[in-house]
C-alpha cells in the first residue's frame, strides 16, 4: 500500500538520533509538521499559562533551526496551530494520510491528546516512538508498572544496563504528497509577538550540538560533581537541559558522548554522576507514565495531604522576589529575568514556598512551568512532590535551613547583590479574615 506518513514533530526538534526520521525514510510521502497550541498562552490550572516569554523564544528559534535542517533533505516543516488532535485529523483527512509518527511523551495533556487522535482515526497507523527517553519501553530493565517508589532501587537496577544506540542520520527522505497544495496559515491573534528572551540559552539543534562539543572538550566533566551545587556561573552544571526537553538533543547523544569522553579521559565521581543526573531523569519520564494524573494531585503517592495551603499574597511576593527571605528573592529574581535557575536554586526556593510560607506545593510547580526555559513536565511535577514530601523522596520532603544555605552557597553576598537579593517585609499584610495586620504600637 502507499504510504503517506505524518509525522508531528513535538518535543523531538532535531535530525540527528531520530528514531521516527529513520522510519520515516521508508514511506512514498512524507508531511513534516509542528503544531503551535492556542492552550499553552492561555491561563488555567493553578492560575498560570504553561508557555512563558523564555520558553516560547527557545521554541521558537527551535522551530526555524529544525526547518532549515529538513530544508536540506527537500522536506519542509509545515506550522500550524490549532489543538493537535484537531489538526492532525483534518491533514489526515485532506491528504489522506494512513500513517502517523510522533515522539511518546509524558503528560497527562499529551496522552489525552495520542487518545483523541487515535479515536478519531482508527483506521491511521499511530507509531509511538520512545526517543525522549534514553530506554524504550520494551527494554526498560523494568516493567513499568513495577518502577520502585523511589531513585535508588531504580539506579540500581538500570545503571549497569546497556542502552540503545544512537541512530544514523537520514541520508534522504521523502518529499511531500504529490498535489500537496499548502494552505496560506496567518499568524493567529493568540499567538504573543515576539519578544527576545534575556536567557543563556539559544534555541536548537545547532546550537545543542556546538555546547554538547565544548562541554565535552574540556575538563568540565571531570569536575561536576565538585561545582554542580553552586548557585551560579555557566561552567557550574551541564547546562544540557533546554536542548534535552525541546528534544534538540537525545538523552541518548549526551551518554554517547559521556561515554567518549571517559575512554579518552578515564572516568570519576564526576563523569559517573553526570550519568547519574541523567538516570534522575530517566526516572521520573517512567514514573509519570506509572502513575499518571497522580503527579498533579496535591497528596500525589502520599497517604495523608501537606499541610499547606493557598495564601495569595504569600505565593505573588515569592513568584517576584519580595519574601522577607534574601537569597530566594535573589533566586526568583534570576529565574524571571533569564528563564533558568540552578538545581540547588530551585530546591531552595521550593522549600521556601512549601515550609515557610505554607503555600500548596502546585502552584510553585506551575509558575516554574510558565518561567522555565527547560521546563520538562515529569521532572518539574516529580521534583516539587519530592520537596513537598509527597512524591519519590523516603524521607518525606525536604526543608532547607535558609540561614544554612545562605552561609554554605552565597556567604560573601556576590549571588544575592548581582540579583537584588533583599529582604522584603512583612510577609503578610492581611489577616486569615482579611483584615490588615497593625503594628503592636499602632493597635
Amino acid at each position: 500500500m502507499f504510504r503517506k506518513s505524518l509525522y508531528w514533530f513535538t518535543q523531538d526538534l532535531r535530525v540527528n538520533d531520530n528514531h521516527a526520521l529513520t522510519i520515516a525514510q521508508e514511506s512514498d510521502a512524507l508531511l513534516c509538521v509542528y503544531i503551535i497550541d492556542p492552550r499553552w498562552f492561555k491561563a488555567k490550572r493553578w492560575q498560570q499559562t504553561s508557555m512563558g516569554c523564555h520558553r516560547w523564544w527557545f521554541v521558537q528559534e527551535s522551530i526555524s533551526d529544525l526547518a532549515n535542517s529538513l530544508e536540506a533533505f527537500g522536506q519542509r516543516l509545515n506550522v500550524y496551530y490549532g489543538q493537535p488532535d484537531e489538526v492532525i485529523q483534518k491533514l489526515c483527512h485532506t491528504y489522506s494520510i494512513n500513517h502517523i509518527l510522533c515522539t511518546r511523551r509524558p503528560g497527562s495533556d499529551e496522552q489525552a491528546t495520542i487518545s483523541a487522535i487515535h479515536d478519531a482515526l482508527p483506521s491511521v497507523k499511530l507509531e509511538l516512538i520512545d526517543q525522549y527517553t534514553l530506554f524504550d519501553a520494551d527494554n526498560l530493565p523494568i516493567p513499568i508498572e513495577e518502577l520502585p517508589a523511589s531513585f535508588t532501587p531504580f539506579r540500581k537496577i538500570v545503571e549497569p544496563k546497556v542502552i540503545r544506540n544512537i541512530v544514523t542520520t537520514p541520508q534522504i527522505l521523502p518529499l511531500m504528497p504529490r498535489l500537496f497544495a499548502l494552505p496560506s496559515i496567518q499568524r493567529p491573534d493568540w499567538i504573543p509577538a515576539p519578544k527576545s528572551s534575556q536567557g543563556l540559552f539559544r534555541g536548537g539543534e545547532t546550537k545543542a550540538l556546538q555546547h554538547l562539543n565544548a562541554y565535552f572538550s574540556g575538563e568540565l566533566p571531570k569536575h561536576y560533581k565538585n561545582v554542580r551545587n553552586e548557585l551560579d556561573g555557566w561552567d557550574n552544571s551541564s547546562k544540557f537541559s533546554p536542548w534535552l526537553n525541546q528534544g534538540c538533543l537525545s538523552a541518548r547523544q549526551v551518554k554517547s558522548s559521556l561515554e567518549e569522553y571517559e575512554l579518552k579521559n578515564g572516568s570519576n565521581d564526576s563523569t559517573q554522576w553526570l550519568y547519574v543526573e541523567l538516570l534522575w531523569r530517566e526516572y521520573f519520564q517512567w514514573l509519570h507514565f506509572k502513575i499518571g494524573s497522580q503527579l498533579f494531585q496535591f497528596k500525589g503517592a502520599a497517604k495523608t495531604a501537606p499541610l499547606t495551603s493557598y495564601y495569595a499574597e504569600r505565593y505573588k511576593k515569592w513568584c517576584h522576589g519580595q519574601t522577607p527571605y534574601p537569597l530566594v528573592n535573589a533566586c526568583m529574581n534570576e529565574l524571571k529575568t533569564t528563564g533558568y535557575l540552578s538545581n540547588r536554586g530551585r530546591q531552595i526556593v521550593a522549600s521556601c514556598l512549601v515550609n515557610e510560607l505554607s503555600v500548596d506545593w502546585r502552584y510553585g510547580a506551575a509558575w516554574f512551568e510558565h518561567q522555565l526555559v527547560d521546563y520538562d513536565v515529569a521532572v518539574n511535577w516529580g521534583n516539587w512532590q519530592y520537596i513537598a514530601g509527597v512524591g519519590a523522596d523516603p524521607r518525606g520532603g525536604r526543608h532547607f535551613n535558609l540561614e544554612k544555605q545562605t552561609s554554605l552557597y552565597d556567604s560573601n553576598g556576590v549571588y544575592r547583590k548581582k540579583w537584588d537579593g533583599q529582604a522584603v517585609g512583612p510577609l503578610d499584610s492581611v489577616d486569615a479574615a482579611d483584615w490588615p495586620i497593625m503594628p503592636p504600637d499602632q493597635y
